[in-house]
């Protein structure tokens, strides 16, 4: 049962020794979940709120998708299910790169029950290096490992008809990677929202 699987992953607390914070898991998803929101792992602000996305990238996210609150947090339609369910610490430039464990040991039995996921939003640089690593993804011409996430998200049409989207963060901290690919919000952002609506509807 998913119910029982979700439990188990937020009673987790096998990387408790690498977090800075007590291990708190935090995700999302039901079995009717129509949308799955892969993203890297919670920040700090996640870790304290205990609620997914519930920020400034939050915000811009639930804008990119054309969805509301009460639509974001109804898991029936979207799983939010990130690489790292703990908050992971920050480093220099940042939080650092969630706990490889944390995937090996929970993501293939979790989203293996979400069978009836439409879309595969997949955010960030570490969830695009395990997501579009399954074989059942055509990567086209570009190699996973080296390929920037600009690369991967200029290939958005070609994921789409895969059932798959590649999103850059909407961290604030990617202001001025959108100002620099206008194209994102012009050519992606309105597809992406009628594709969202068609499954969500």
């Amino acid at each position: 049962m998913l119910d029982h699987l979700i439990d188990q992953i937020r009673q987790c607390n096998h990387c408790q020794a690498q977090l800075p914070l007590p291990a708190k898991p935090i995700l999302q998803a039901a079995s009717e979940s129509k949308v799955l929101i892969a993203g890297q792992a919670p920040g700090r602000v996640t870790h304290d709120k205990g609620i997914p996305f519930d920020d400034a990238s939050g915000n811009r996210l639930r804008d990119w998708l054309g969805v509301d609150r009460a639509q974001f947090y109804d898991p029936k339609l979207f799983a939010v299910v990130p690489m790292g369910f703990c908050f992971p610490g920050t480093g220099k430039s940042g939080d650092i790169p969630p706990l490889p464990a944390c995937a090996q040991k929970w993501r293939q039995p979790l989203l293996a029950k979400l069978s009836k996921v439409k879309l595969h939003c997949v955010i960030g640089k570490y969830a695009i290096d395990w997501h579009l690593n399954q074989a059942s993804v055509d990567t086209g011409n570009l190699k996973v490992k080296t390929a920037s996430v600009t690369e991967h998200v200029k290939q958005w049409q070609h994921y789409l008809k895969q059932g798959l989207i590649v999103l850059p963060h909407p961290s604030p901290r990617n202001n001025r990677w959108l100002k620099q690919n206008p194209w994102f919000e012009t050519k992606v952002l309105p597809v992406l929202k009628t594709k969202i609506k068609d499954i969500i509807d």
